[in-house]
């Protein structure tokens, strides 16, 4: 049982949030736990809530999916969300004919009777034939502007359209992005079945950063392992050396920071001032933000590089970082680490905590370098009505692996300038978009979802026999997150950062750091008096999975390796995605369709007017009564 002692309760830290503002920022946030199921415990002395540990997995799961409602419904009731719904509800002339979203949503009762005609036939190989004439699933990656060729709706439309109907509310996420949509070609209008989306991966996750050897422990236990340490030492070194080589250093050396000299061979001295005019940097910063100077939108082309470099916000992002990866240099050298250290000698490094921390330093900073260009998060994946009843969810978890979608993000990104590289360095730096992993998380904790056994010999897809492509699952999440505060706390978090007398560490610039708004609930928890680190574990913890697209996709996140060796080949591609669809239609839809009862659950599903469809956005079902427990028992 976790337990939050809120007291005093309306007493914030700081003197110019005493009174009104303070008092109802911190109610909110105590309404917003309530509603996640925390309970008050006591009044007095002190207000005390009580999260309740310990339930059933089904109870668990039901209080996650109403804490998601709560904030999804609040959203489907926003003004601007109901004129979109309704917008692409309404039927509408287009270069297409007259169509409007109910167009691209698969009629049950006709799917019904197409899959009654085809389940008849004795041999499995003939139904799996037959099927795809009635269900033919096909990849289309959203491209900005981008129009329906058989609705004439913007892609991106019915994208955000189907994603209102998940359980979780929509909201867009900064960094790369590439939303997706599964059609079936075997029906008018090819209706959607699915919908995916792919986004810049969170940046601390440590079941998966272990699994992948992003951590200094990781690190270690494969260096321990090592036949010889020269290739470790090797990584190593290179790997610093390019951290800083990859540094904009000429205002510094203007400024008599530091000289050429220092940077060959530095001394304690030379660290401390660069950690010192880090953080003057950002003291300046926090007071002038520039934003306007800090602002990118559209082509970075014309970006003028050591203009960006020489603001506040990078000289101290550089100096905080030459200052870390000299004072590792220094260390080396005072280990005398080379190619040539003894095994004896390497061994008794691994074990000192100086040389193990300055091991952690290099990998977080791989990490930060790799982690939004080799890798992306899955963030949406799912079926659509009446497609998730036949485990259109796995299918689209499948496709995902197909050459198509890396074809697409090489496409996309492969000659993009990445911001903040080139803000450290004073000059554009492109970096590859060669993918080759997936990570995600499952809503719910149970290990039975969409991902779960999905697991198939490469050799299906024209590979090699030995690999596999697998979901695999790597753990639990320590279940962190902002989702269980609303929209108006979050407004009056904002408020209170706002007048707060001092210079804000948060200002939604691009390159402060990673997550913001976790960062804004952080400090205005604090000015608030409240316990932060209790108040943002939420509490649902989530099963992580990992997805190989490549057999070396170790060696590309952590070494940098530049050919990923794909599990499915990248040629043919579309042919790669049918042998995928092939797959899903032996594997789970013909299993699916023997089910009792699957082909009347499919038929509730009608496009005919009083339109009943699962894929439908309920907006008149929204809104949270019945969601709320209840206060006063």
């Amino acid at each position: 049982m976790r337990a939050a002692h809120l007291a005093p309760i309306c007493r914030p830290t700081g003197a110019a949030l005493s009174g009104e503002l303070g008092f109802l920022a911190t109610l909110s946030v105590v309404i917003d736990l309530l509603t996640q199921g925390w309970r008050i415990a006591a009044t007095e002395p002190s207000v005390v809530l009580e999260f309740p540990d310990g339930a059933t997995p089904e109870s668990e799961k039901q209080r996650i999916r109403r804490a998601h409602l709560i904030e999804r419904d609040s959203q489907l009731q926003e003004r601007s969300v109901v004129e979109f719904v309704r917008g692409m509800e309404r039927r509408r002339l287009t270069p297409r004919g007259w169509h409007s979203i109910f167009s691209l949503m698969r009629d049950g009762k006709d799917l019904t009777r197409r899959l009654r005609d085809v389940l008849g036939g004795d041999e499995e190989d003939i139904r799996a034939a037959a099927l795809s004439g009635v269900i033919r699933p096909y990849l289309q990656v959203v491209e900005p502007g981008a129009i329906c060729e058989h609705t004439g709706i913007r892609l991106g439309d019915i994208w955000r359209y189907f994603r209102h109907t998940w359980v979780t509310s929509y909201r867009s996420v900064p960094g790369r992005s590439m939303m997706i949509l599964v059609r079936d070609a075997a029906a008018p209008n090819h209706p959607v079945m699915g919908i995916a989306s792919l986004a810049s991966s969170v940046v601390q996750q440590s079941t998966r950063d272990s699994w992948i050897g992003w951590d200094a422990e990781a690190v270690v236990r494969r260096f321990r392992g090592a036949k010889s340490p020269r290739s470790c030492v090797r990584w190593l070194v290179d790997e610093l050396d390019g951290f800083i080589r990859g540094i904009y250093v000429r205002d510094l050396l203007r400024g008599g920071v530091l000289t050429r000299a220092d940077i060959r061979n530095p001394s304690p001295p030379v660290v401390q001032r660069l950690a010192e005019d880090s953080a003057s940097a950002i003291r300046r910063h926090r007071l002038y933000p520039q934003a306007a100077r800090q602002s990118y939108t559209g082509d970075l082309a014309g970006m003028d590089w050591v203009e960006l470099a020489e603001t506040s916000l990078y000289r101290s992002k550089r100096s905080r970082q030459l200052a870390t990866m000299l004072g590792i240099r220094l260390l080396f050298r005072a280990v005398r680490l080379d190619a040539d250290i003894t095994v004896e000698a390497w061994r008794a490094l691994l074990e000192s905590g100086r040389f193990r921390r300055a091991i952690g330093q290099i990998v977080r900073h791989v990490k930060a370098a790799r982690v939004g260009i080799n890798m992306m998060d899955i963030s949406v994946c799912g079926a659509v009505a009446p497609y998730n009843a036949l485990l259109g969810g796995k299918l689209v978890s499948l496709l995902l692996c197909s050459p198509e979608i890396t074809g697409a993000y090489r496409a996309r990104y492969g000659n993009q300038v990445s911001l903040i590289a080139s803000g450290m360095r004073g000059a554009g730096v492109k970096r590859g978009a060669q993918l080759a992993l997936l990570c995600t998380t499952s809503l719910y904790g149970s290990s039975l979802n969409q991902y779960s056994r999905i697991k198939a010999s490469a050799a299906l897809f024209g590979g090699r026999a030995e690999n596999r492509v697998e979901y695999d699952c790597l753990g639990m999440s320590e279940g962190f997150g902002s989702f269980h505060f609303s929209k108006e706390t979050l407004r009056m978090m904002g408020m209170l950062l706002g007048r707060a007398g001092e210079a804000r560490r948060v200002n939604s610039i691009f390159g402060e750091g990673v997550n913001p708004l976790m960062r804004k609930i952080r400090e205005a928890l604090t000015l608030l008096g409240l316990p932060a680190d209790m108040l943002l574990r939420h509490g649902s913890k989530r099963l992580v999975y990992g997805v190989a697209l490549a057999s070396n996709f170790r060696e590309v996140l952590l070494d940098g390796a530049d050919l990923p060796r794909y599990l499915i080949p990248q040629t043919r591609a579309k042919l790669r995605t049918d042998l995928l669809v092939d797959y899903w239609r032996r594997r789970w839809l013909l299993r699916r369709l023997s089910k009792p009862g699957i082909l009347d659950e499919i038929a509730r599903h009608t496009c005919s007017y009083p339109v009943c469809h699962g894929a439908r956005v309920d907006l008149d079902g929204g809104g949270v009564s019945g969601l709320l427990p209840d206060l006063a028992g």
